[in-house]
């Protein structure tokens, strides 16, 4: 409005075409003012309201008068009571201006003290917001990284020890019941499996080579080299003092020992051919120890066509010679035995020799379970094994009493009969 007054004025002194168009300038310039000061009620309020549309009406009245001294051409002595007019609107509307003016910047302060508030509020809130994201997000992190990174990685890991052929790595561990967890359960479950396999597959393999050395064991301890030493010595001692006759049955029955040696490559025979070879070989040893030496049977008949490990009762008569009737002046008997209880087939082999100590029973005990043949000898050892490797449920007792005697007990589940 102050423009205006002034382009006024320079009109009213000077009354010239430029003044003249600088005054409707300067009038248009405050009606675009006028127009955009805020006219809505609530958005203003009361106070500026009143001021507003105070400033509305006045300047409607003010623009009527001053069309009306626009269109005169010139302005003289008789117009100078509506230029003073006029100029008092002039007055009255800077007036109202500037008390809208100050009224306006009022409520801007009091407005910016209410919002003053929340232009700190909103920064604490949102730097809280902020702190609880990233709060969130490191936790998620560190949940992810536990649960999920960690066991995929050491997964990786066992994977490349397994590719390796190495099993003795330790299993993973992941907690929860998420897929995760349930990934790494198969996968460990699947390494034991495989583990287990392998392992029953090498004691198989183990178990096969064990099972190719004994047959050569077997065949290498089946006849002891000193008995046939001694034995051949006796025959040709025997020779010289009798007649041929005892000296021919000596020599059928050391044939028929060497044949069945030679024919019982096999892993199982029947039982009755077994106990025919005992006969041989206690015939050879009577005619060597006399009647010091002596021995009985007592087999079931339903025992004599079950297959048995191939020289399973040799070994066991000779060690109770050897070590049992042998170290007696008056020697003794041996005993054996066989019988069927339920499917399971007992043999044992007892002798009234010179028996054992409590404490050498139990090193003997301990060396088959060992498998240490210094002090079982391979014969006694073979027959451990062999009952052990073929059958599932084999089983070897031995039971000694110094002064007494001593008993081997074989157990097993015959596979097949003749």
């Amino acid at each position: 409005m102050d423009e205006e007054s002034a382009a006024f004025d320079r009109f009213i002194q000077e009354q010239t075409k430029e003044t003249r168009q600088e005054w409707e300038k300067s009038a248009k310039h405050t009606e675009l003012m006028l127009e955009e000061l805020p006219y809505k009620y609530k958005e203003i309020g009361k106070e500026r309201y009143a001021r507003t549309w105070t400033l509305h009406n006045l300047y409607e009245n003010y623009d009527r008068f001053r069309r009306e001294l626009m269109e005169k051409e010139t302005i003289g002595e008789a117009d100078m009571q509506e230029v003073y007019r006029l100029r008092r609107i002039q007055g009255y509307l800077a007036g109202q201006a500037g008390q809208l003016e100050q009224l306006t910047v009022r409520n801007g302060s009091s407005q910016y003290e209410k919002q003053r508030y929340m232009l700190v509020v909103i920064p604490v809130c949102s730097l809280i917001c902020g702190m609880a994201a990233f709060w969130m997000v490191r936790q998620m992190n560190r949940t992810a990284s536990r649960y999920i990174v960690k066991p995929i990685v050491e997964l990786a890991a066992d994977s490349v020890r397994i590719g390796d052929n190495d099993f003795t790595g330790p299993d993973v561990v992941a907690e929860g019941e998420d897929e995760i967890s349930r990934l790494v359960q198969e996968f460990c479950r699947m390494k034991a499996s495989t583990r287990e396999n392998i392992r029953n597959m090498e004691e198989k393999h183990a178990m096969e080579q064990k099972l190719n050395d004994m047959r050569l064991q077997m065949l290498k301890s089946q006849i002891n080299p000193h008995f046939l030493f001694n034995t051949l010595n006796m025959i040709a001692s025997t020779a010289q003092i009798e007649d041929a006759v005892a000296t021919e049955k000596m020599i059928t029955a050391l044939s028929r020992l060497f044949r069945y040696n030679l024919k019982s490559a096999g892993t199982v025979m029947p039982l009755e051919r077994e106990l025919k070879i005992i006969q041989d070989y206690m015939y050879l040893q009577k005619m060597r120890f006399g009647q010091r030496v002596r021995y009985d049977t007592d087999c079931a008949p339903e025992t004599l066509d079950v297959l048995v490990p191939s020289f399973v009762l040799q070994p066991l008569v000779e060690n109770s010679i050897k070590h049992g009737l042998s170290k007696e002046s008056k020697g003794g008997r041996i005993f054996i035995r066989t019988w069927m209880r339920g499917e399971r087939l007992w043999i044992s082999v007892s002798d009234t020799g010179v028996g054992m100590e409590e404490e050498r029973l139990q090193q003997i005990r301990a060396a088959l379970n060992d498998g240490t043949e210094n002090e079982i000898g391979i014969g006694m050892g073979n027959i451990y094994r062999r009952v052990h490797g073929l059958y599932e449920d084999g089983e070897m007792f031995i039971y000694s009493k110094k002064g007494c005697g001593t008993a081997v007990q074989l157990a097993f589940t015959p596979k097949d009969i003749v």
